[in-house]
């Protein structure tokens, strides 16, 4: 038996072991086949469901729901996601700022449809001190970064510069030097927020098959080992799990991001680090390190995981794995008072990157298959807005979502996803990436290289990391 509550710290907070639903028992009919019960699977049931209430709605999970990503990530619900600048670059000023502004109103649209819903998650809206810098060349890489933020579209109230001084006044990392804040952003419990959405779905008429694993997808078929369910619409929501079925791993590959998390820790030692409204946090390192302050009053911290050659997930994880002493050091560099602070937790997930390294939202309808995802690590806030948007396509409705860049149909998906270049060409790719990456960030810590050097070390990380954009 899955002992489901050390999948995560957001799962080993619930009460009691996680209840496991029915498997598929034979071949049945539905309206909709929704494959995969993480947030963008669960959300575009809801929606579908709100909209048309009539509609037989079948969701198929290999394990539970929220053992992917939707359980084990970081908890942040931000109002942004990665890739999007490249749709919205060449749109007409009022266009970006309207986009922008759907995914700052997106975070509290969530929290009001979790309250409204009943399902409690510990949401809490403080804003992210966003890419923290603590070296000179950091600071202008953000600085940088700020001034394409106002280019896509935000504004000195969605996004301003930290000085030394303001950065300390909410978190005190060491040698913290300036950040962006980000007020649009809120934390939460991941794994209760996928659960309770679960439970919800589940009251509208939505049929949950837990422990049923999909051995292949096709346009109006979906099989598994204890049946087939055939659709009108499917819908793959599979991100970090894409490369499980055949064929789909060939646009979304999986990349792992692993966290700890402390003991709660003391008011005394809270005082001393900050993060009073519980604000999220990522450093400006190319490592990208992360984290929160949990409602328990844990540090939960994550860096930048690793790529599986072959592209497969994983979903396996020990605290006493040595990566996690990666995690754990990377922490005390930050914050070095939590030296002598008891790491309790240890975990990870698989998340999905495709191709194109944007991400969308797709409907065709002469097939009945649509999919969402892209999300760069962010999903839990994009997947609402895109498990929205496919709602709105799947039933043909013209809304502000559909007319959104992400959005996309038949005779445009192509500009969407792009297929990955095979083994060994991603691993190696990978592999070299994060060494350079890391011979800079040794750089810019010891000291020791030359300004030469370190702007060489600087040009080859943004080389590599563009390398297979």
């Amino acid at each position: 038996m899955n002992n489901y509550k050390n999948t995560s710290l957001w799962f080993n907070t619930m009460d009691q072991e996680p209840t496991v639903r029915n498997s598929l028992s034979g071949d049945i009919d539905a309206d909709v086949a929704i494959i995969g019960a993480g947030y963008t699977g669960l959300w575009t049931a809801y929606y579908l469901k709100k909209l048309k209430p009539n509609l037989k709605i079948v969701i198929l999970e290999a394990e539970i729901a929220g053992y992917g990503a939707s359980g084990r990530n970081g908890g942040w619900v931000a109002g942004f996601i990665t890739g999007l600048e490249k749709y919205v670059t060449n749109l007409p000023m009022s266009a970006r700022k309207e986009c922008c502004s759907i995914l700052f109103k997106n975070v509290d649209e969530i929290g009001s449809r979790l309250h409204e819903e009943g399902i409690d998650v510990d949401y809490k809206k403080g804003g992210v001190l966003y890419a923290a810098a603590r070296y000179p060349e950091q600071e202008k890489l953000q600085r940088k970064f700020l001034k394409q933020l106002y280019k896509s579209g935000h504004t000195e109230e969605d996004c301003y510069w930290l000085d030394a001084k303001q950065l300390e006044d909410k978190v005190r990392l060491r040698n913290g030097i300036g950040a962006i804040f980000k007020p649009h952003c809120a934390t939460v419990n991941p794994a209760l927020m996928v659960r309770g959405l679960a439970d919800v779905v589940e009251k509208m008429g939505v049929e949950i098959f837990e422990k049923t694993r999909v051995s292949s997808i096709r346009p109006r078929e979906v099989k598994t080992e204890f049946g087939t369910v055939r659709a009108t619409t499917v819908v793959p929501a599979l991100e970090g799990y894409s490369s499980t079925i055949k064929g789909f791993g060939r646009y979304i590959i999986p990349v792992q991001s692993l966290i700890i998390a402390t003991e709660p820790l003391s008011d005394t030692l809270w005082d001393e680090i900050g993060l009073k409204n519980r604000e999220a946090f990522c450093d400006g390192s190319r490592m990208v390190s992360y984290g929160q302050r949990s409602a328990d009053g844990r540090m939960v911290f994550g860096a930048r995981g690793g790529y599986v050659y072959g592209g497969k997930p994983r979903s396996e994880f020990s605290l006493g794995d040595a990566e996690f002493r990666v995690r754990e050091e990377l922490m005390y560099d930050l914050f070095p008072m939590l030296k002598d602070v008891k790491v309790t937790h240890g975990w990870g997930g698989s998340l999905g990157i495709p191709r194109n390294f944007a991400p969308h939202a797709i409907y065709d309808p002469e097939s009945g298959m649509a999919t969402a995802g892209g999300y760069g690590g962010q999903g839990v806030a994009p997947s609402h807005l895109f498990g929205r948007t496919l709602a709105d396509l799947i039933l043909n409705r013209q809304t502000i979502y559909t007319q959104m860049p992400w959005a996309f149909n038949n005779s445009t998906h192509q500009k969407a996803l792009r297929k990955w270049e095979p083994e060994p060409f991603r691993w190696l790719t990978s592999k070299t990436i994060v060494q350079a990456f890391t011979w800079e960030e040794n750089m810019y810590q010891t000291k020791k290289g030359p300004s030469l050097s370190k702007s060489v070390a600087n040009q080859v990380s943004n080389a590599l990391s563009l390398l297979m954009r």
